[in-house]
């Protein structure tokens, strides 16, 4: 092998680290300007085969391919109408971005060893898994891995990261971890498991291998380019908090910016969340379970219960499992076993009918929610009328929520329950409160939010006739 130039070298220590990192999937930075964009283009240029570099939207790319320019030099040969480089020794790099939820079979069946997101906050959690599944080389050889740049997430569709790295970056994590330490995940029985070590195991007839994973935070003080005068620190010490911490100092703590059209405020969600921690289940009969059924594919059923104000920890099962009505109820029954909940509400739209059927053969008070259907629901001041029971569902748990008289709930912690409960959007006009239909929060977070509607439907009071459901047998 012939010695050469490098085209780049490390120039801090967190860049260092993920260098030398072991780990298949890395997620670096935290705050703004730790030199993430140049992580990417380095590890590109200098150690993997065939990589790929992600924004969310092209334009945003512009300022990263010229970087690369400078990297990258008269080493390889440009081709700007493919947002590509390719050396002589076969060497490639590609610029891509996935602005719509569909965009991402786009890179279906196209491996690289090195998948790089710039910006991984931007991303839905859909697109981001989809992407990572053809992270691969032929070459026995050569490194594969992930590598995830970005700052703390600023509304609850970025939740999921905190969800994925939760081992260094939720406080609530049962067993947190240290920068830069490994961890180990495989996803077995549709559900994502944490291991002790990366040796493979059998499950289910099939051999199952462990992928490692870290976080390794960065600073403006590791970039020694942009902190060398200080005008790019002025210009985020100007930034309104939580937005200031958050790009300054990589907090991924602080609180996200409230959008004025956001139903339920993130911080009320988070002080339930702090309440259920600090509080025991009470010793109540079960007042209410909220049943979202699957709709199949990633979507999971999700099953709500509530001792009073209390809810306990959620129970679900992958949409695959659910085939049908009858499955449905009988997931349910072995769950709840012999109890007997003061009531079942069960949303009736998608499998919901043919599980509401099943249902109520085995339980007397099972009750229909029609979404799009009527209601006489105001909010508690008296203001708001509601569209339709969708809009009563949110706006309940809103009123339930509200430090200024609320009920005091306890809701089991989780990033994603927030980014359920939070990420819907309302309207106002004469005929109501309009929420936003559901297809839309999925576009947003990039799932369908199972968890949080079902929460919803255990906060009802009861349901409907059924009898006056349209289309009802």
């Amino acid at each position: 092998m012939q010695n050469r130039t490098a085209l780049w070298t490390p120039q801090s220590k967190p860049q260092w680290l993920a260098l030398l990192s072991r780990a298949d999937e890395i997620f670096y930075g935290g705050a703004a300007g730790g030199g993430k964009s140049d992580l990417l283009l380095g590890l590109a240029a200098e150690c993997h085969r065939h990589s790929v570099i992600f924004r969310r939207v092209y334009p945003n790319l512009k300022a990263v391919m010229g970087r690369a320019r400078e990297i990258i030099g008269s080493s390889a040969n440009e081709n700007k109408s493919d947002h590509s480089w390719a050396w002589s020794n076969g060497r490639t790099l590609e610029f891509g971005a996935v602005q719509y939820e569909g965009d991402k079979t786009n890179w279906q069946g196209r491996p690289h060893d090195l998948k790089g997101f710039d910006e991984i906050p931007e991303y839905t959690k859909s697109q981001y898994e989809f992407i990572c599944g053809w992270n691969r080389s032929t070459d026995p050889g050569q490194r594969v891995r992930i590598v995830c740049t970005g700052n703390p997430p600023t509304d609850e569709a970025g939740s999921w990261i905190i969800q994925r790295w939760g081992a260094w970056l939720d406080d609530h994590h049962p067993n947190p971890a240290k920068p830069g330490e490994l961890r180990w995940y495989a996803t077995v029985g549709g559900e994502e498991k944490e291991y002790l070590t990366g040796e493979p195991f059998d499950f289910g007839g099939e051999t199952i291998y462990p992928r490692s994973r870290t976080f390794i935070p960065a600073l403006l003080t590791d970039n020694i380019y942009l902190s060398a005068d200080n005008r790019y620190r002025a210009m985020l010490q100007s930034l309104p908090e939580p937005l200031r911490s958050q790009m300054l100092y990589g907090d991924f703590k602080a609180s996200a910016v409230a959008d004025p059209w956001q139903v339920i405020p993130t911080e009320w969600v988070r002080a339930a969340q702090r309440r259920w921690l600090e509080r025991e289940k009470p010793d109540t009969p079960l007042t209410a379970v909220g049943l979202d059924p699957a709709r199949g594919g990633r979507d999971n059923m999700s099953m709500a219960r509530r001792y009073d104000n209390y809810f306990d920890d959620l129970i679900f099962w992958p949409g695959a499992m659910v085939k049908d009505g009858a499955i449905a109820a009988e997931l349910v029954h072995q769950s709840l076993g012999d109890i007997i909940p003061g009531m079942i509400n069960l949303d009736i739209g998608g499998i919901g009918s043919s599980a509401f059927d099943h249902a109520r053969l085995l339980y007397p008070n099972v009750h229909a929610i029609n979404a799009a259907g009527g209601s006489v629901y105001r909010d508690k001041s008296g203001k708001y009328k509601m569209r339709n029971a969708r809009a009563e569902m949110y706006w309940r748990m809103r009123d339930a929520l509200d430090p200024a008289g609320g009920q005091d709930i306890a809701l089991p912690p989780g990033n994603e329950i927030v980014a359920d409960l939070c990420s819907a959007h309302y309207e106002v006009s004469a005929a109501g409160v309009l929420i936003e239909e559901k297809e839309q929060i999925k576009k947003r977070i990039g799932r369908s939010p199972d968890k949080g509607e079902s929460i919803l439907l255990a906060n009802m009071p009861g349901g409907f006739d059924p009898s006056k459901v349209v289309g009802w047998a």
